[in-house]
């Protein structure tokens, strides 16, 4: 490594913060405002220091056991520091929003901040077994965060969230195993490397390596394997239904970070190991994996349509927008085979990574607002319970309302552009599966006018009467998150512009 290994620093900065904050008591909040403030800060430094041409920059390399394939490998493309800064900001958001956490303050914010570090840590690992370290690392202080601070079901919900996410894992290590042992040769440990393992599948290497080693027939069962398990994260339906408990059940800052940071590694680890490697064996499921990607982007909708509590309808809405990600993702999975068909999956594909940011900082701010009604109504958040807030709380309903018109997908703010480019590039890849998932818009555009209908207008009731406005801290806190929401929508080239070239070299080097 030559200076400063700065990803290095980014991944250990929240574990450092996290043992401070354990010993702070009361201060452990602030510990965790400074620590994530200087997170943030890094990681925007990062994505300035992005190679132009959409390589891997800030590469870290390092020998750590050689005889088993393993190496200190980081490094970051547009993708991946996007990531970055996207996870920063939703870590950020959700220490803001943390105001009474009276129960253990210093345990608490110390495990929001080692989750911070395994975020940072999976989306800049380009090592199989540091990354799931990583990966594994997310979902501790998740599981602890739901366990001991959630309602009144947490500890159902807890649970089923570990053993879902704990069977995916299983799935990927056990896939990865197969790999790591067919890679190998003559005495030779084999490799986990994924710029290796993509360049050896680029090829058709790594499907013959496998062939031999295990028979015929088992790379496909080893993408399904990967498949899963990052379906189980997205996720995508049917792997979906620790997903609403899980949500409702955990403390509103912790479901900032469950949606708006935890469940874009599912979709980050499609485009970083599952496509790389297997875009093949994807291509040739590419039918059955479409339908699934609809059936999210529709029944996600429909299933938040039938809701009456907020944080259900916003964590089904959840489970809709990622699935056009996957829609963006599988539809890519087509041989190049002309200008017109590569212009549609680039277009795709910067739609599914900009629909991940932009997703990320829209659910987190939504579930914001959620935490906000609650601590004014004694823990209300059913759609009937509320009415007529703009007339005692105008400021809050005028913010609230810019963020649910961006998870609507409305034209000048964030939400609009992916959505706009995946179906731009789907389109012409697979326009069944696009036709039929407009209807997901159609369903998601109700549900949002019923949230604003009910919530904000109407008469007020009792409870709400004398409902106060959002205080200046408040208003100070999230004027930044509804300027982000504006400055993307107006000024899409800040992301599109460091992100295109990275879309451009993964095409280049991704095989169907």
């Amino acid at each position: 490594m030559s200076g400063i290994p700065i990803l290095t620093v980014l991944t250990v900065l929240p574990l450092v913060g996290a043992a401070i904050a354990l010993l702070s008591g009361k201060h452990a909040r602030a510990v965790a405002m400074i620590t994530t403030g200087v997170a943030l800060a890094l990681a925007v430094f990062v994505w300035t220091q992005v190679p132009a041409n959409g390589s891997m920059g800030l590469v870290e390399r390092a020998a750590w056991a050689p005889s088993l394939g393993i190496e200190y490998h980081l490094g970051v493309d547009g993708l991946g520091a996007l990531m970055l800064v996207l996870s920063a900001i939703v870590t950020l958001m959700s220490v803001d929003a943390a105001h009474r956490v009276h129960h253990q303050p210093g345990l608490y914010f110390g495990l929001v901040l080692v989750l911070e570090a395994g975020l940072f840590g999976s989306f800049t690992a380009l090592n199989f077994f540091h990354w799931f370290l990583f990966w594994e690392l997310s979902l501790i202080p998740a599981f602890f965060l739901i366990k001991l601070w959630g309602g009144t079901r947490r500890g159902p919900a807890a649970t089923q969230f570990f053993v879902y996410t704990m069977a995916g894992s299983a799935a990927l290590l056990v896939a990865f195993l197969a790999v790591f042992l067919s890679t190998g040769s003559g005495g030779s440990p084999g490799s986990m490397d994924f710029a290796r393992l993509t360049f050896l599948a680029s090829t058709g290497d790594l499907e013959k390596l496998v062939t031999a080693h295990l028979g015929p027939g088992t790379m496909m069962w080893l993408a399904i394997g990967v498949l899963a398990g990052f379906a189980v994260k997205v996720p995508m339906i049917p792997f979906h239904t620790w997903l609403p408990a899980a949500y409702a059940e955990a403390p509103s800052p912790v479901t900032m970070l469950l949606t708006g940071a935890m469940s874009k590694m599912g979709v980050y680890g499609l485009l970083r190991i599952a496509i790389p490697l297997f875009g093949p064996q994807i291509a040739q499921i590419r039918t059955p994996l479409l339908v699934l990607a609809v059936a999210t982007v529709v029944m996600g909708a429909w299933a938040a349509a039938a809701q009456k509590d907020l944080k259900r309808v916003f964590a089904y809405s959840s489970v809709n927008h990622l699935g056009y990600c996957l829609l963006g993702i599988f539809a890519l999975a087509v041989p190049k085979v002309g200008a017109a068909a590569q212009a549609s999956q680039a277009a795709a594909l910067n739609g599914v990574i900009l629909q991940m940011f932009n997703h990320g900082i829209t659910a987190a701010a939504l579930f914001w607002f959620v935490a906000i009604l609650q601590q004014r109504t004694g823990g209300h958040r059913g759609i009937d319970q509320f009415g007529g807030l703009r007339k005692p709380a105008p400021v809050l309903a005028g913010l609230m309302g810019i963020a649910l018109f961006s998870s609507l997908g409305l034209p000048g703010l964030n939400g609009f552009l992916g959505e706009f480019l995946i179906f731009r590039g789907v389109f012409s890849l697979a326009w069944v599966a696009a036709t039929v998932s407009i209807l997901g818009l159609l369903v998601t555009a109700a549900v949002i006018l019923t949230v604003v209908q009910k919530v904000f207008s109407g008469p007020v009731p009792e409870h709400c009467v004398g409902f106060p406005d959002l205080h200046t801290g408040e208003r100070i806190a999230l004027a930044p998150v509804i300027g982000l929401m504006l400055l993307v929508g107006l000024l899409p080239q800040l992301i599109v512009d460091t992100v295109n070239p990275t879309v451009v070299n993964l095409l280049a080097h991704w095989r169907f």
